[in-house]
């Protein structure tokens, strides 16, 4: 017989303090030490980013502890580097990176498709829903989850193990962020209510198992942000949800989910605490977009469904009921008048960042699912994601002048059919204009 792990059996007597192992730090000093040898520069923005740029060669290197990844637009200066490379520290050239951390690329027509499926079919078959019936949505609309329940207590080591792996996942299914973060706030006592709510994502999870995350080329890169909030949303403690995501181009990079530290005593000021975290992601991309050599055309925008709140951003008047957010107020609006940033209202059923702070229904969870880039991956392959061009967009102006209409004139079904063809997928072309900075 053998004895698994015989030495963590035993129980300690005495104190015993311990320090982190030098190693990992060693090993990062020496593998820094060389690329900044070679000419790299070590990011500001993120330590395990280094750049290289001399005249028209530009490389990236990301280190994550001992996972290395290589891109750059000049193959002959990538083939010397890493044979350089190669020749002080034993490392194996994995070629074209398929996997890297858990998440799997596939290259496509447009770009790259980022997806998590073979995590998630492990995770299934680990928590025995394999055979699970799916679903359409990975909370229902009515779910009112809740510390104060009556329900009895579930496996915690159980609901702890399933969290911990969606909330891995989220990295690519940002439609999932909301309800795995609704999740992480009843870890001290999960009840068998919040194991119902966790295997119900996996059920959906079961359903949605070949989407992902999808990556398209696009020459329009500039900084677009969404964000919304939800006002004392928590029953418990009336504390309020942020949740912002934020596009380069037509993809999402950055998106965020998390409760606002203190109680905000109007949605307003709810509101305006979510720009003003949107704006601090906004500014840490836009430093590190200028490192990688990647200048933006145009400032960044966000745009919000709450007219107060957007008017507070450039407003010069003080408001005497905002004065506890005194530093962010002038944080805000100094991006504003410096023409930094800019903070534009839209109508909530254009609100891309609905997924992040609510439960919604399948028809709108779908719709906004495509749009923030969960895509299936057959879809992808039959080529069935289209691509807005400046040439099939209609212009923007007309499109307001017809909502004004429509908001003014009551015999709606009269315009309607005279407009038909015009409002059809009116969303679609919204969304298409923000994303396009115009």
């Amino acid at each position: 017989m053998d004895v698994n792990n015989a030495f963590l059996h035993g129980t300690i007597s005495e104190d015993l303090y311990m320090s982190q192992p030098p190693a990992p730090q060693i090993w990062y000093n020496a593998l820094s030490n060389f690329l900044l040898s070679y000419g790299f520069t070590n990011s500001r923005t993120d330590t395990s980013l280094f750049v290289y740029h001399r005249s028209d060669t530009v490389a990236y290197f990301l280190v994550y502890v001992d996972d290395l990844l290589l891109t750059g637009n000049n193959m002959a200066f990538l083939s010397t580097f890493q044979r350089d490379l190669a020749a002080k520290f034993t490392l194996k050239d994995l070629s074209t990176p398929h996997h890297f951390l858990g998440v799997e690329i596939l290259p496509t027509l447009t770009g790259l498709f980022l997806t998590q499926h073979h995590y998630i079919r492990d995770l299934l078959q680990s928590t025995a829903m394999t055979n699970a019936k799916p679903v359409t949505t990975p909370m229902s609309s009515s779910c009112d989850l809740s510390a104060n329940s009556d329900a009895s207590t579930c496996n915690v080591s159980e609901y702890h193990r399933i969290v911990g792996l969606l909330q891995y996942l989220s990295l690519t299914r940002p439609n999932v962020s909301f309800n795995v973060n609704k999740l992480l706030q009843y870890m001290a006592a999960p009840t068998d209510i919040h194991m119902q709510a966790a295997k119900r994502i996996l059920r959906y999870l079961k359903g949605t198992i070949d989407h992902g995350l999808q990556l398209r080329r696009d020459f329009n890169l500039h900084l677009t942000a969404f964000c919304d909030a939800d006002w004392a949303g928590d029953t418990a403690d009336h504390r309020s949800t942020t949740a912002y995501i934020i596009y380069y181009g037509y993809n999402d990079i950055s998106w965020s989910c998390k409760k606002q530290p203190s109680v905000a005593k109007s949605s307003t000021e709810a509101e305006y605490r979510t720009i003003g975290t949107t704006a601090d992601e906004l500014l840490w991309l836009q430093q590190l977009l200028m490192e990688l050599h990647c200048p933006l055309p145009k400032q960044p925008t966000i745009y919000y469904d709450n007219i107060g709140a957007t008017y507070l951003c450039a407003n010069l008047v003080f408001h005497s009921r905002m004065k506890h957010l005194v530093i962010a107020y002038h944080f805000i609006r100094e991006l504003v008048a410096a023409k930094k940033l800019h903070v534009l209202h839209l109508l909530s059923s254009h609100q891309l960042a609905d997924p992040l702070t609510k439960p919604l229904s399948p028809s709108r969870h779908n719709y906004l699912m495509n749009k923030i880039g969960v895509v299936c991956a057959s879809t992808i392959l039959r080529g069935r994601i289209g691509v807005f061009t400046s040439q099939s967009v209609p212009d923007f102006e007309n499109l307001s002048s017809f909502v004004k209409i429509q908001r003014r004139c009551s015999s709606f079904v009269k315009i309607q059919r005279r407009w038909s063809s015009f409002v059809k997928n009116s969303e679609e072309v919204f969304i298409s204009c923000a994303l396009q900075g115009k």
